[in-house]
């Protein structure tokens, strides 16, 4: 049976079009972090900056443990990238088990660090499967905080966004209206939860202009190192994962080169599809998995520059 001409021109294009995006310099990117739990883990973590930060990324974050289980560990880190980095560094600031002005405290000391970015968050019980309540004295949720942060210091502020609906909420609508509750308080942008699917994220993108919020949306961006984990944090947050990503995965599990090169491979068409239809900034959950980060980017026509590491003298 003869192909048709719809069937030829789609085979066409599937030959022209490049496997990566090939961004032309006009995108950016940024790269989360989490603190590391020790000596060992940091050296890690100031490898993978090391490596990514010929990138020039618009920023780096770092998070907390749940509960802020890893307050001072974010602190010095984020601290440290400050002083020793001509990397902009971003702070997760919860609002999970301190009074206001605990809470308080840290920002001002970040602000002394010379820390300018905070993403505010309400954050995750100390323990799974309670919910969140609020602490006596403390801020209620993540738009209290920012308004908080925005009396402390003119701090650039990132909150959270979910393309597929926090858990929390009771609907979409009520989601958007927290959102909307972020940004009138005074975040400067919102970053997405990870999703797998770019209509997800242009969907999302529609309904939040469409709810009267003009604010920069950062897509999260979580590639797969290990399929089984990232389903069970998908599950947790209510990110639908895709059935051909189980296939694709399958038989991976004692390949880790191999499921490497896969994921970077998922997470780039990701980044293209992104690309054509807007998106110019690309924020990207590490796991403090270096290569991994650097290879997509890569793949999406980013290239290291000369621009060392330390601060000029």
């Amino acid at each position: 049976m003869m192909p048709t001409m719809s069937e030829l021109e789609e085979a066409r294009r599937a030959l022209d079009a490049p496997l990566f995006a090939d961004l032309a310099g006009d995108a950016q990117v940024s790269f989360e972090f989490f603190p590391p739990k020790s000596e060992k883990m940091e050296a890690q973590l100031w490898d993978a900056i090391q490596t990514l930060s010929p990138l020039g990324p618009r920023f780096v974050a770092v998070t907390y443990g749940a509960g802020g289980s890893t307050r001072e560990r974010t602190h010095a880190t984020v601290a440290r990238i400050a002083s020793e980095t001509a990397i902009p560094a971003a702070a997760h600031l919860t609002c999970v088990d301190a009074t206001k002005e605990e809470v308080d405290e840290i920002a001002r000391a970040y602000w002394e660090a010379g820390v300018r970015h905070i993403v505010a968050l309400r954050g995750d019980p100390p323990r799974a499967g309670e919910s969140f309540e609020q602490h006596p004295g403390g801020y209620r949720n993540a738009a209290d905080l920012v308004a908080g942060l925005r009396k402390i210091a003119p701090f650039e502020i990132s909150v959270a966004a979910y393309p597929e609906c926090h858990p929390d909420s009771l609907s979409v609508a009520a989601d958007l209206e927290n959102l909307k509750a972020k940004i009138d308080a005074g975040a400067t942008r919102a970053t997405t939860q990870f999703f797998f699917e770019p209509e997800c994220f242009f969907r999302f993108r529609d309904k939040v202009a469409a709810h009267g919020m003009d604010i920069e949306i950062l897509p999260g961006i979580m590639p797969v190192t290990n399929f089984a984990a990232i389903s069970r944090m998908a599950a947790m947050n209510g990110t639908a994962v895709p059935s051909w990503m189980g296939r694709l995965f399958e038989g991976l599990d004692d390949h880790p080169a191999a499921r490497q090169l896969v994921a970077a491979t998922v997470a780039a068409e990701l980044c293209r599809k992104l690309y054509a239809g807007g998106v110019r900034h690309f924020h990207f959950y590490t796991l403090n998995r270096a290569e991994l980060a650097f290879a997509i980017c890569h793949l999406l026509g980013l290239r290291a520059n000369a621009k060392a590491l330390e601060k000029a003298a």
